[in-house]
């Protein structure tokens, strides 16, 4: 054991796959992260052969570079995730995800080191994950082992618990939130199935709002650039105390909550003007979008958050998330809940709001919303922020790397141990 632990601790590997992103490396402050997505070259295009161009899937910052018009990026730039999962027959959808995990793995693996056995890689999935994911997921390691030599073993793990112990506790209801969905985790040891709730909702909502306020604002004609109304939502977005008393303020105090933000590296200015009281509507409808002044943009066509079925159960779709996480805690045992209560962790970049200075009165993080709205169902709860929301999965799976012992081989039963390769 005295020889594994060095090695272990150079090798190890974490992998926190995304709807949005895939974050991904060896022990560090923080992961290397790449959109989840990937760019198709289609094969009748002249310009690549002539280019010597013979990928067909293109991953990482290369994709940049491939981006032409945007009937081109609906066309050919795909996202193989949709609410952290993917289609089990989706061949193209498999094929990126088996081109982002060997580019974080190659990224990192050394070139002159003659000690090298391979990874020892823990993949983060979604807690609500099916089966046939984890055995793909397997077999794209087995894979890319066989072609390149870069993976001892594999593990893989549900995204909530990788924060439980990222926070190095037992005990709780973990939320995390990322681009494609929420999900509501009870943990007492290891998630209690029984009373995951995932909600189909996440930063993606809070970038369709975000379109449709640029819409309303004169700025129609970059709502098509993902990144930009991604950057406009988590630069100007903010979440309100309560949102009818925050839009009164706003409105009457214009200049105080002005939206204007400079693009970089382009000469492009977004000044919401007399509209800039929507930016707390980017903020609510993560946590409220059963709000009353959501109806009119559901109306127009925004995507109204689907319904979630759990067996002969409908959730909401617009659920507070306050209520979500009295619902999922009273799927546990009575005894239990108490104790659950008492540490309500929320992860993931959705829960990642800055409240600027001077507008404490009426903006707040995302622990005081959450708490509000427990609050307000007769709930007493201690709520709490990972330090570094975006990267808590990326970080337990490591720590799951490192401690899981290597004689703890997978059961497909208790879904754990690790996955040996050589």
């Amino acid at each position: 054991m005295a020889t594994i632990e060095p090695y272990r601790r150079k090798y190890a590997f974490a992998e926190d796959y995304g709807t949005s992103q895939y974050k991904f490396g060896p022990l560090a402050e923080k992961p290397e992260v790449i959109e989840n997505r990937g760019f198709i070259i289609s094969e009748d295009s002249i310009i690549y052969k002539i280019a010597g161009i013979t990928k067909k899937v293109i991953v990482g910052p290369e994709v940049a570079q491939y981006l032409g018009s945007r009937e081109d990026m609906a066309k050919y730039l795909i996202y193989p995730m949709r609410d952290g999962l993917v289609e089990k027959d989706n061949k193209i959808a498999w094929e990126i995800v088996y081109e982002i995990t060997k580019y974080g793995l190659l990224k990192f693996t050394p070139k002159n080191d003659p000690h090298f056995r391979g990874f020892y890689v823990t993949a983060a999935l979604s807690a609500i994950a099916p089966k046939y994911m984890y055995e793909r997921i397997f077999d794209i390691h087995k894979k890319i082992d066989k072609e390149y030599g870069v993976v001892k073993a594999v593990t893989i793990i549900p995204q909530p618990l990788a924060v439980a112990i990222a926070q190095k506790t037992i005990t709780c209801i973990v939320v995390e939130s990322g681009h494609g969905n929420t999900q509501i985790t009870p943990i007492s040891r290891y998630p209690i199935r029984g009373g995951i709730i995932s909600l189909n909702r996440g930063g993606a909502e809070a970038n369709a709002i975000t379109a449709e306020i640029l819409k309303d604002s004169g700025y129609g004609d970059l709502v098509p650039e993902e990144t930009l109304v991604r950057m406009v939502k988590e630069k100007l977005g903010l979440i309100p105390r309560d949102l009818d008393k925050a839009i009164k303020i706003a409105r009457e105090d214009k200049e105080r909550f002005k939206a204007v933000l400079k693009i970089p590296g382009t000469t492009i200015t977004i000044d919401l003007g007399e509209n800039s009281w929507m930016r707390f509507l980017i903020g609510e409808i993560v946590f409220n979008p059963e709000h009353e002044i959501f109806e009119s943009y559901y109306r127009r066509g925004m995507p109204r958050p689907r319904d979630t079925i759990i067996g002969d159960e409908k959730i909401p779709g617009t659920i507070t998330i306050g209520k979500a996480i009295v619902r999922s805690a009273s799927k546990t045992p009575l005894e239990l809940q108490p104790h659950l209560y008492k540490k309500i962790i929320l992860s993931g970049g959705n829960f990642a709001w800055k409240v600027p200075k001077g507008l404490e009165d009426v903006a707040c993080n995302a622990a005081e919303k959450v708490a509000a709205q427990l609050s307000e169902q007769g709930v007493n709860a201690q709520v709490e922020l990972t330090k570094d929301p975006e990267y808590s999965v990326w970080k337990g799976a490591i720590v799951y790397s490192l401690a899981v012992p290597d004689d703890y081989k997978w059961s497909w039963d208790r879904l754990e141990g690790w996955y040996i390769l050589h």
